[in-house]
């Protein structure tokens, strides 16, 4: 008669050898290169694109080239292909936005059920890390994918702090750090998991519904401030593909080019100012 084999337990020595993430931005550094390299590799972070911030700027490059060239072969004006070449390097970056926008608001739409379900593992009488290790295997994707990380790292040996630590960076989701909290608190101090559990749920739950009405609330002024950022260069685009010389001719006189770089200083200001402000109502 066989006999089943031993579990393998975790060793703590091994949870030091994990491969660290390729990253631009430093995060020690308040300059504003390092604070522009940092953002990039949260977004390519939390898009869930699984691709190195390196692969990423080369396809950057690559669109900008690509752009650039059609217009330059239809135009064959370097103002209006220097124009596209800048609206082709962004267009992956507004990509990996977009991406991570829908990523974040199914993440949100999936701690619920999760907390529940884990929840109910607690009712068996097991352990959080045992509890969590159960959960990451019945949790789809996206979310199940960062759980089954942390899942990885807890069978390592990493403590569950530190397994947990990086889940509100890797997904952008500052609610998960109260996940994370009370996950920690409960091992250390012990309680009722379950009641603790349900609590959060629904608590997140309530949270899910008050940001549904602040987007429905601000859906018009949101659109507004968008508009306001799209038109300008939209404008400017649209007079450049019709009249390539409109732009030098602009330039050209003292008071065409110095409102158009006081204009060009405004929309920048206003374009930040108004993103911070919808980045800020838009915290999940």
């Amino acid at each position: 008669m066989s006999t089943a084999a031993p579990p393998i337990q975790p060793r703590r020595e091994f949870s030091g050898i994990l491969k660290d993430r390729e990253q631009f931005g430093s995060g020690q550094s308040e300059t504003t290169s390092d604070r522009i390299n940092n953002w990039f590799d949260e977004l390519m972070l939390q898009s869930g694109w699984e691709l190195a911030p390196t692969m990423v700027l080369m396809l950057c490059i690559c669109s900008g080239i690509t752009l650039a060239g059609i217009v330059f072969v239809v135009q064959e004006n370097f103002l209006t292909t220097a124009f596209a070449g800048l609206c082709g390097f962004l267009l992956p970056v507004i990509a990996a936005m977009f991406a991570r926008s829908r990523r974040q608001s199914v993440l949100m739409n999936q701690l619920p059920p999760m907390l529940e379900e884990l929840a109910r593992a607690a009712k068996t009488g097991r352990s959080v890390e045992q509890c969590l290790l159960l959960v990451a295997e019945d949790t789809q994707a996206p979310l199940g994918t960062e759980l089954k990380l942390a899942a990885g790292r807890l069978k390592m040996g990493m403590p569950l702090k530190q397994a947990l630590s990086d889940l509100p960076d890797r997904t952008g989701l500052m609610t998960l750090n109260l996940m994370n909290t009370t996950l920690t608190v409960q091992q250390q101090t012990g309680g009722d998991l379950v009641t603790v559990l349900n609590r959060l749920s629904q608590a997140v739950r309530d949270r899910i519904l008050f940001l549904g009405r602040l987007r429905a609330a601000t859906a018009a002024s949101r659109a507004t401030a968008t508009l306001m950022i799209v038109l300008p260069p939209a404008i400017l685009a649209f007079f450049l593909f019709r009249d390539p010389n409109y732009f030098q001719n602009l330039m050209s006189s003292t008071w065409g080019r110095n409102a158009t770089l006081a204009a060009v200083a405004l929309e920048v200001i206003g374009a930040v100012w108004v993103l911070r402000i919808l980045k800020d109502s838009q915290q999940t």
